[in-house]
């Protein structure tokens, strides 16, 4: 069993249950549920790397409930969607800042020997296999696919 992340979640939730903050439970509630049943998919214990796969799907989908709240003029869910968000970017790895994206996709493409746009798939392959979870994945896709046509031209 990973020691680290789980054992993390497991103290902040009693943590947050003792000091009754109602936002927090709920999250790593979820969290916690979200971990034992990707555990009992997988049949056996979670790594720290699958445990942040979970918490990145559940922020992931936090941040499509905020859009679609926004977009029905919900702003009270959605702002409720928005710390719940924040709750669970404490588990989350550092994001990078915008040199040290653009540093990761100049590694990735050299890494790669990519020529042109034709070669993304592969970049943007590698470029998530080491930094996972640590950008967002549209904004660096654009990166990539300027970098890729201003080097075939």
């Amino acid at each position: 069993m990973s020691v680290g992340l789980l054992d993390r979640i497991e103290k902040d939730y009693i943590e947050a249950y003792k000091a009754r903050n109602e936002i927090r439970v709920a999250v790593l509630r979820l969290l916690k549920t979200a971990t034992k049943n990707r555990r009992v998919e997988l049949c056996r214990d979670l790594t720290d790397p699958e445990i942040v796969e979970v918490v990145l799907r559940q922020a992931k989908q936090r941040r499509e409930s905020i859009e679609q709240y926004t977009a029905a003029g919900r702003p009270d869910l959605a702002d409720r969607e928005a710390r719940e968000l924040d709750e669970l970017a404490a588990y989350l790895p550092k994001t990078l800042s915008d040199e040290e994206l653009a540093a990761a996709i100049e590694r990735a493409v050299a890494a790669q020997n990519a020529t042109g746009p034709k070669d993304m798939g592969r970049v943007m392959q590698a470029l998530t296999q080491a930094h996972k979870g640590q950008f967002d994945g549209r904004r660096a896709s654009e990166l990539v696919k300027a970098r890729l046509q201003a080097q075939r031209s």
